[in-house]
Order: structure tokens, then sequence, then C-alpha cells
């Protein structure tokens, strides 16, 4: 690869502002806990919620898919990646933009959570930061598809490799996802936090910003579901099933992952109950690539359990290489994937959900998705590519393992009790509990357990890096070429609809304005909806 420093800038800086957040959210749930005397300041605890979430949701996944990017590219396209400076360029602005929303957090002046939590309004500075991370992450959208179109026409006619085929789809879901937020920042918040105005349409805002608050998931896993696809079965040794299949998975999530967001606003009167239902339809659809996914991965691992003996019906398990950290990896992710799924149809509900909104059900789910299925694929990421990215031998095979089985026991660990007391109706984002109170101290328990869950995961946490720098000081080594899994018919020839994105994504855009344009222009004809801004901050306070 040519680009190294370049991808390595980008993972460095995504695993360094992992771990902050990591301590932070250990940290949240200890001070909370009955293990720990109430703090005496809200405002502290939704300051360290807010640096959490903000870092986890925009910073962490937005580099890693960047740097994955970067280095699909140039392995996949087999030529250096066209736009080096520009692609530096996106990276200054991720990391000048994490440092401009980070400080006023740290300064106590912008605790309204990742999600902005209209009316209330923070210093413009955290808001700007969070645009220049998005502007960052568009140029490296661009550079995709800018290499994308550069290869097709010095190779016309051949199939775009599987790999490039899905991180640009993972590019194209990204740009059109965080539309809504952007729209949110642009003309409603950042003009309030400039003073510019002083009152906020709070049911618009939470509507725009739901364009893009599950959609991200979906960004999110993209590159799991890359790493699934194109590294478990080589680094297995075996094929993959069907290129195919993969590709209209990714394609599908193009066209089912965005008009779907309504469905966190169940609660929320600004939107009619027939576009809640809408949402809630088609979020169900979702569940179409995920189990492609599935099947197709869950045949390529018995392919490879088969190539190396396995005989009988089930045989082929027993000959899996369960001591190879990318086949725990793979393992771990699917279980959780399957529990958060699970979760997911209780969500997407419109009646169900009515019984765990805003519990900590909630946060069991999406930690178990995000933090388990999507976060353990990006250590595997991480473990696969630093060999032919530092030059040197990736050999702590036992600490990887260590790492792969403490991330999954923790995950465990913390997500199953927040999804009992959400039942129980725990509400979530909440800074102090009273445990004296003989309707919560039985919950006492669950929230302890989540605590030791939290605190293995800070351990699982500080292996993984661990495992990284052992990684730049190993012995130098010829990783060789960078390769990608191998399906067991390799496509000569692929229909024009999946080898290109145009259908995709003018399906995308559409269904969107389809599911989003009737709300928003509804609710931009009505007046009086504003509602005076609530300042956070010192000012505020």
């Amino acid at each position: 690869m040519h680009s190294k420093r370049l991808i390595l800038s980008h993972f460095w800086l995504a695993f360094a502002g992992f771990g902050v957040a990591l301590l932070l959210g250990e940290w949240q749930m200890f001070i909370r806990s009955p293990l720990h005397a109430w703090i005496g300041d809200p405002e502290v605890y939704y300051r360290s919620v807010t640096a959490h979430g903000t870092a986890m949701a925009y910073v962490f996944p937005t580099l890693v898919a960047m740097g994955f990017g970067y280095a699909i590219t140039e392995a996949a396209l087999k030529r250096p990646l066209i736009g080096g400076k520009w692609a530096w360029a996106g990276f200054a602005l991720v990391a000048v933009g994490t440092v401009t929303a980070v400080i006023p957090v740290s300064l106590g002046l912008a605790s309204v959570l990742y999600t902005f939590y209209p009316p209330l309004i923070g210093s413009p500075f955290y808001y700007i930061g969070i645009v220049l991370v998005v502007v960052g992450s568009w140029i490296w959208v661009a550079l995709m598809s800018v290499n994308l179109y550069a290869w097709k026409r010095a190779n016309p006619d051949v199939p775009v490799p599987l790999a490039m085929f899905a991180n640009v789809a993972g590019s194209y879901l990204w740009a059109w996802t965080a539309v809504g937020a952007a729209i949110e920042l642009l003309f409603q918040i950042i003009p309030a936090a400039l003073g510019l105005t002083t009152t906020i349409d709070a049911g618009l805002a939470r509507v725009f910003f739901s364009w893009t608050l599950h959609a991200i998931v979906y960004f999110w896993l993209m590159p799991t579901y890359i790493a699934y696809y194109t590294i478990i079965p080589r680094a297995i040794g075996g094929r993959l099933f069907s290129d195919p299949m993969a590709r209209i998975s990714f394609a599908l999530f193009l066209v089912v992952a965005m008009p779907i967001g309504v469905h966190h606003l169940f609660a929320d009167p600004e939107v009619g109950a027939g576009f809640k239902f809408m949402h809630s339809v088609f979020t169900a659809f979702v569940a179409v690539p995920t189990l492609l996914t599935v099947f197709t991965i869950c045949a390529s691992v018995e392919i490879a359990g088969r190539l190396r003996g396995g005989k009988g019906v089930l045989g082929w398990l027993t000959a899996l290489p369960w001591r190879n950290p990318m086949m725990l990896a793979v393992t771990f992710s699917f279980v959780m994937l399957g529990f958060g799924g699970a979760g997911g149809l209780i969500n997407m509900s419109y009646q169900l959900d009515a019984s765990i909104h805003n519990t900590q059900w909630i946060t069991g789910h999406f930690h178990l998705i995000f933090g388990g299925a999507i976060v353990i694929m990006y250590f595997a990421i991480a473990y696969d590519l630093w060999p032919h990215l530092t030059g040197r031998a990736l050999d702590s095979f036992e600490m990887m393992r260590m790492q792969l089985w403490s991330w999954f026991i923790g995950m465990i660990v913390l997500t199953f009790p927040w999804h009992y007391v959400g039942i129980l109706g725990m509400p979530r984002r909440m800074a102090f509990y009273d445990y004296t109170d003989p309707a919560i101290a039985p919950q006492a328990l669950s929230v302890i357990a989540s605590v030791i869950g939290g605190a293995i995961l800070v351990v699982s946490g500080a292996l993984f890096i661990a495992v990284l720098v052992r990684g730049h000081l190993a012995a130098r080594v010829e990783p060789g070429e960078y390769r990608f899994s191998i399906a067991v018919h390799q496509p000569h020839r692929v229909p024009v609809a999946l080898n290109g994105f145009g259908l995709w994504v003018s399906l995308m855009v559409a269904l969107t304005v389809i599911n989003y344009g009737f709300p928003i222009v509804h609710l931009l004809s009505l007046s009086n909806t504003s509602v005076p801004v609530v300042t956070i901050g010192a000012a505020g306070r």
C-alpha cells in the first residue's frame, strides 16, 4: 500500500478517541451506580456523556471507515490512491473538528449529548467542530467516487472488485445519511448558538436528526460487513460463498437504511401516526440484507470447515480454526448481532416500543449492536491490516484471543442487565438513581453487573492498544500483497445494476424524499411551533 502513513494516521486517531471514550463510559456507569456516592452535579455527568457519545458516534467510526476505505481503494484497485493531498486535508478537518468540539464539551459549555437535544443549545464551537468532521468525511466520499470512476474508465466491462463496490456503497450511504443532521445544524442549531435566533422548532429539528439517527448505524456497520465478506473467508482458509449475494446486500443497505428514522419518534407528537407506521414497516426491511449476510457468511464459514476436512452435517464446525482471532471475531460479532437484532425488532414495533421507550433497554440495544457486533470487527480489521501497514509482524495471537474473548464477555455482562432493568422501567440518560427507594433497590445488582462488564471492556481495550503497539515494535517482515476473499465462483461479468450505483442511489434518495418530504414540509408550514432556546454552559446554568 502506498498510503500507509495516511491510513495509520486515521486508525490511530480513531483508536485514541475510542480509548478516551471507553474510560468515560465506565466512569459514567460507576458514579451513578450503588458503588459510588452521588457526585452532586448532574452537569458533570452529562458533560461526560456528550464527550463519550460524540467520540463514539461521530469521530471513531468515521475515521475507521475512512482509513479502511483508503486501504481498500489501493488494495482492491491495485493502484495508488488518487487525491492523496485531499485525503490528508480531509483527515486534518476531522482532527481539527474533533478538537474544536471537544474543548467546549470539556469546559461544560456543550453538555447536549451527541443527539444535540434542542431546544438545549451549547457553544457554537461544538457544532462547528461536528460540521468540520462531516466535511472532512465528505472529502473521503468524493475521493472514493473519483478513484472508482478512474478505475472503471481504465477497466471497461470489468466487474468492480467486491471490496471496492462495498466501500463506495458505504461512502454514498454516509454522504446522504449526514444530510439530515447537517441541515439541522446549519439552519437551526448553529444560528441559535450564535445568537442569531432566540427560538428553535425542536420538533422539526428532531425530524431532521432522525434522518441521520438510525441510518448512521448502517454507516457504522459498513466496515464490519465489508470485513465479513472480504476478509473473514480468506482469513480462516475458505472462500466467499457468493459474490452477487454480497453485492445485493450492500445495494439493499443503500435503499432500506435511509427512510426509517421516524421510528425513533414514536412518542413524539410532531409526526403523524401514519408516517410513524410507514417508517416502522420500512425498518423491518432492513432485516433482508442482514439475513442475506448471515446466510452467505455462514455458508462461507462452512466452506472453510469442509476445506479443512470437516465431514458430515455438523463435522465442519469442529474443523474450523477456532484459535484463529478472525474466527473468534466473526463468531462473537454474529452472536451479538443476533441478540441486538432481536432487540431491534422490539424497538421498531409501533406498539411494543411503548413499553421500553427511553429506558435502559435502548442503551443496551445500541451498545450491543455498535459496541458489540460492530466494534469487535473493527478490531479484526486492524489486526488483519496491521502487518501490511507497519511492515512488522503481528504475532501476539494469545493476547488477541484474550482481547476478543474479554470484549465479548464484557459486552454481554454490560448490556444484558441494561435490557433487564429497561424492561423494569429504569429510564436512560439519568445522572442519578436513588437505590434506597424500594421501587429501584432490586435493580442495584443489575447495575453493578453492568459496571463490572464495563470494567472488563476497559481491560479489553487496553489489550487491543497493547497488541497494536507491540506490532509497531515487532520484527520487520514482508507481508506480501494484501488480498481479499475469493468467491467460489469468481464473477467475470456482473449485471450492470451490481457494478454501479445509479439505480440504488436513485432509490435511496427517492424513498427518503417520500418518507420525509411530507412531514418536513408540513412542519415547515406550521406557525407558532418554535420554543425558546435554552442555553447550556456557564451563562445558562
